[in-house]
């Protein structure tokens, strides 16, 4: 989008779901109301920690504007989450097929994806979403959207099309986009991030994919499954180079199924563009790599959107990170506070939500609620899934925390091995001496299903010998986690305590 105009991005291809998706999130006819002659809360953004944000204020009793120079919704719903698991949906469901003669359930041959109808599925879903986030909504809610850019005018006002919305209190909301990397010939071949990919309605016959994170390898993944050729690069050692290596590796081996090329530790990436294609030159473990695709994929980096808001003028410090806040969210100026993408490490929508829960809570009534109190747990759809809360075992050592360690194999839990599904882990971590839950991973299809219990568990100061106590319906993958909790209680029964249990029963025979 042009800096200092309302005209978004073009939104492609042009069909009716994707009509109906920005008739909902930037109607083209959409009119500016006329501001108040002051606002309780002005809201810069219409991601997530914006949305939250307006329609929670709103909602007690707040006057409340909000604006929003794209699309209501932000990255989560319109380049996203949703968009995302759509595709990922779609690519489970196509190895369900071919892996359905396991079971006993014969299918004819041939199984194939017909990838502009996939494409046409998250389309047509995403625009049904959108009418949660949409401008008609929030307006139906007590809010003043407005649509352009937003820019700090004054200490208490911000600037939007032409009027100047007057505030109390204020929240950059602005988010992230995709970071544009630094490799030599990769800006001249151009190349896709997940601002773009969505937009295919072709299918790649053979695809790179910068960076093994989350987006790298849950993209990597669909459009292996679909039936692209694709090399998964990487800089650092091995996929998800964040998370307990363990449990990436079985990640990594799922990857590797689908016939997806991993080229780590790679150095000295190059990209040109040639009659064949797009060409990527590396060295990965001492050895050189020339690669020929049809697109690449921009899986990792992101950078704050901060330009253009004026926030110079009005003394909100901010740096490359995003904008600096303090644990209240509040900014360096006292009056404006931040939410999500834009000032937070933990660039998950969820995380958007609960900061901006933080920022109604201490921007309109005195709150000192910290974000620093919030658990965080985080799942890359990947399959298996990975899903994780608290502290890693290098976390756990960094901070001088003696931790033991519990680990249920997900081939030992009876559904699991019924579904066919049995490649994956929990791993729990307790303070040693205690049941009292610090940290936790867990590897399986349904991980992201399976993690609030733990999550629950670290936020009410649940043990894992409590755990135990919960009775699960049988059989559920989600035995996996009460199992951990007997495996805890077998540790209380001490040579000792045996000892005194076998003369007590012996006397009583």
């Amino acid at each position: 989008m042009l800096e200092g105009t309302s005209q978004p991005h073009v939104v492609a291809p042009w069909d009716t779901h994707n009509q109906a998706l920005v008739g909902h999130v930037h109607p083209g006819d959409w009119v500016n109301p006329e501001p108040a002659a002051r606002y309780n809360l002005v809201v810069v953004g219409a991601g997530t920690a914006g949305l939250v944000t307006a329609a929670g204020a709103a909602g007690l009793g707040a006057k409340v504007a909000l604006i929003e120079r794209e699309y209501m919704g932000g990255d989560c719903l319109n380049v996203g989450c949703v968009p995302s698991k759509a595709l990922i949906r779609a690519g489970r469901a196509l190895v369900d097929v071919r892996e359905a003669g396991a079971f006993g359930v014969q299918v004819p041959p041939g199984a194939r994806v017909d990838f502009p109808a996939v494409m046409e599925r998250m389309r047509r879903l995403r625009a049904r979403i959108s009418k949660a986030d949409s401008a008609a909504r929030f307006r139906g809610l007590g809010v003043d959207v407005f649509f352009g850019q937003g820019r700090f005018s004054g200490p208490d006002a911000v600037e939007v099309g032409g009027r100047t919305l007057r505030f109390r209190k204020a929240v950059v909301a602005t988010g992230a986009r995709a970071a544009a990397l630094p490799i030599p010939g990769l800006a001249s071949a151009g190349y896709l991030t997940n601002e773009t990919v969505f937009a295919l309605t072709e299918l790649p016959r053979r695809l790179a994919v910068i960076g093994a994170g989350p987006v790298g390898c849950e993209l990597a993944q669909a459009f292996a499954r679909f039936g692209s050729q694709v090399h998964l690069i990487e800089a650092l050692h091995g996929i998800l180079p964040n998370e307990d290596r363990q449990a990436a590796e079985i990640v990594h081996r799922s990857l590797t199924r689908d016939g997806i090329t991993l080229l780590c530790c790679a150095s000295n990436l190059r990209v040109g563009k040639g009659q064949e294609g797009k060409g990527l030159s590396l060295e990965s473990h001492d050895h050189h790599y020339d690669v020929t695709v049809d697109e690449i994929l921009v899986g990792g980096g992101r950078s704050p959107n901060v330009e253009g808001l004026g926030l110079e003028q009005v003394g909100v410090a901010f740096d490359k990170g995003g904008v600096k806040v303090n644990d209240r969210l509040q900014t360096t100026n006292p009056r404006i506070y931040a939410a999500g993408d834009i000032c937070s490490r933990y660039k998950f929508t969820h995380n958007s939500d609960f900061q901006a829960r933080i920022v109604i809570q201490n921007a309109l009534f005195l709150g000192r609620a910290k974000a620093s109190a919030l658990t965080i747990p985080w799942c890359t759809y990947t399959d298996p899934e990975i899903a994780h809360v608290g502290l890693y075992e290098s976390d756990a050592e960094e901070r001088g925390i003696s931790i033991t360690t519990f680990v249920q194999d997900m081939g030992d839990v009876d559904r699991a091995v019924l579904d066919g599904e049995t490649e994956g882990l929990v791993k729990v971590h307790v303070r040693a001496g205690t049941d009292r839950i610090v940290g936790a991973t867990i590897v399986a299809r349904h991980a992201g299903e399976m993690l609030p219990v733990l999550s629950l568990a670290i936020v009410s100061g649940v043990g894992l010998g409590k755990i135990a106590k919960v009775i699960h319906c049988y059989p559920t993958q989600a035995e996996a986690i009460r199992k951990l909790g007997d495996a805890y209680n077998r540790t209380r029964l001490t040579p000792l305590v045996k000892r005194l249990f076998g003369r007590w029963l012996a006397w009583t025979r």
